[in-house]
Parts: C-alpha cells; sequence; structure tokens
C-alpha cells in the first residue's frame, strides 16, 4: 500500500496560512496531527487505522514532506524548522503554540464537513499537547495528547507545563467545570524522558479525574520496548495482540467511538 494512499491531499487556509491537509474515510471527524518529522508511513498507517474504526480523518501537514520516511538528518531538518518556527512554542512555559489557533479553526470546519457530535484530536512528540488547547471550542469531545513534548522538559519549570497560556489554562478549566462529560486521555512511555512524570502531574493537577494517562511501563525488553520508546501510536507501536502498546492504541480508537459515536 502506498504511504498515503487512501488519502485525498486537499488544502486548508485560516488567518492567511495555508497548509496541505489528507483526509480520508466517512464518519465523525478526527484530527490526526502529525510527530516529528512529519506524516511518515507510520503516522499514516495510523491514520488508516482511524478511518478503519469509522471516521473521517483530516492529517494537517505542519512540517516535513508528507509520505516520507524518517531518517537522522530529516528528523533534524524537521525539529530545527520546529524550534525556529514562530507557530510552535518550544521552549517558553506559559505560552500557547499559534499553530493551535489554526487547528481549531481546521477541527471547526472538519465538523461542518461531517457534522455529528463534535470532533476529535491527537497530537503527537511537539504536536502532543496541542489537542487541549483545541479543547477552548466546545466542538473538541475526544482530545487524545500521545508523548506530549512541549515545551521541551528541561528544567523543573518546564517540565510541569503544560504548553498553553494563562488565559487558555483558565478556558479549559472553565471547560472542564461547567461540561461534566469532558475528558482527556495522555499517553506516554515511563522511560521517556522528553514526557516526564511531572507533565502528568500537570494534566492531573489541571483536569483532575477528567485526564485518563495511559502510562507503558519502558523499557521491558520481554515486550519489545526499549530505553528510548517514545512514539506510542506509530514507531514504537508493537503489533501483537495484548501487547501495551496495541491496548493503548485500542483505547485511543474506543474513546473516539464512544465520544463521537456512541449510539453506533
Amino acid at each position: 500500500m502506498g504511504t498515503l494512499e487512501g488519502f485525498t491531499e486537499t488544502e486548508f487556509t485560516h488567518e492567511g496560512v495555508t497548509r496541505p491537509v489528507h483526509v480520508g474515510g466517512a464518519g465523525p471527524a478526527v484530527v490526526v496531527i502529525h510527530e516529528i518529522p512529519g506524516i511518515t508511513p507510520k503516522v499514516a498507517e495510523f491514520g488508516r487505522k482511524v478511518v478503519d474504526a469509522g471516521f473521517r480523518a483530516y492529517l494537517p501537514s505542519l512540517v516535513g514532506d508528507p509520505g516520507r520516511e524518517p531518517g537522522a538528518r530529516y528528523l533534524v531538518s524537521s525539529l530545527w524548522k520546529v524550534c525556529v518556527s514562530k507557530e510552535f512554542t518550544t521552549w517558553a512555559t506559559g505560552r500557547t503554540s499559534p499553530v493551535i489557533g489554526w487547528l481549531r479553526a481546521l477541527a471547526a470546519q472538519a465538523h461542518t464537513e461531517c457534522g455529528g457530535p463534535g470532533v476529535g484530536a491527537v497530537g503527537m512528540c511537539f504536536s502532543g499537547g496541542f489537542a487541549l488547547g483545541m479543547m477552548l471550542d466546545d466542538r473538541m469531545l475526544a482530545p487524545v495528547l500521545s508523548q506530549p513534548s512541549l515545551p521541551f522538559a528541561l528544567g523543573r519549570k518546564r517540565s510541569g507545563s503544560v504548553g498553553l497560556s494563562d488565559d487558555d489554562l483558565a478556558a479549559v478549566r472553565r471547560r472542564v467545570e461547567r461540561d461534566d462529560t469532558a475528558c482527556v486521555l495522555g499517553l506516554r512511555f515511563t522511560s521517556d524522558k522528553t514526557v516526564p512524570p511531572a507533565r502528568f502531574a500537570a494534566y492531573r493537577e489541571l483536569l483532575g479525574d477528567r485526564f485518563v494517562g495511559v502510562e507503558i511501563s519502558s523499557p521491558d525488553a520481554a515486550r519489545g520496548i526499549g530505553k528510548s520508546a517514545h512514539s506510542v501510536l506509530t514507531e514504537h507501536l508493537v503489533d501483537e495482540p495484548g501487547h501495551p502498546t496495541v491496548e493503548a492504541l485500542n483505547q485511543v480508537l474506543e474513546f473516539f467511538r464512544a465520544r463521537l459515536n456512541p449510539g453506533a
């Protein structure tokens, strides 16, 4: 199967910023926000799993070359672009990455196109926390934060930051307080230094029992999980029945079903 087979490339523009978006499937909308270095074959494969589960997947390209295999030089190049771009808040605490506003607009457009009760989203790695900021729009019903790595966790303050401004943090709190169905799913490997325990602790402090943290024990040689395991749903997914990464994947898809297609 071709890397992006099953997806149609289109474009989405918001406030003068146009980016390519690969779209496939039918059903309620789920925005799949790729990790570094871009929409890799494994990210596209995850997108197809979302489609197969009964959803219309929207894969925006924020950086990198859609469909390209990851490699060392490509990873460094994409990471550098993220670090120097004003669209992504990589180091500062108490700030919201501007790209989240663009993603909220994409999700709103996807909901208009697909209908249903609302929209889901999953961010990964540098985009892992973006779905939390997308909750400022009530249409975001199923936010998934997979290995949320921004701001980069160097130092105690950054490790415990969730990558939102004070105003946006307050808005998320208000959403949780007035919407007793609001819920956020988070995923990480326990040895992943880019997603320290303090970050998940911050989510729990912000969201209370509305945050469901899935923490996969690592390293675990018996299960093929190395110390450097990072990408729960893509590069480090071990596609074996009963494997904890597959169970995490199934939990994500069931989260989407329960929140976006409850009558199915």
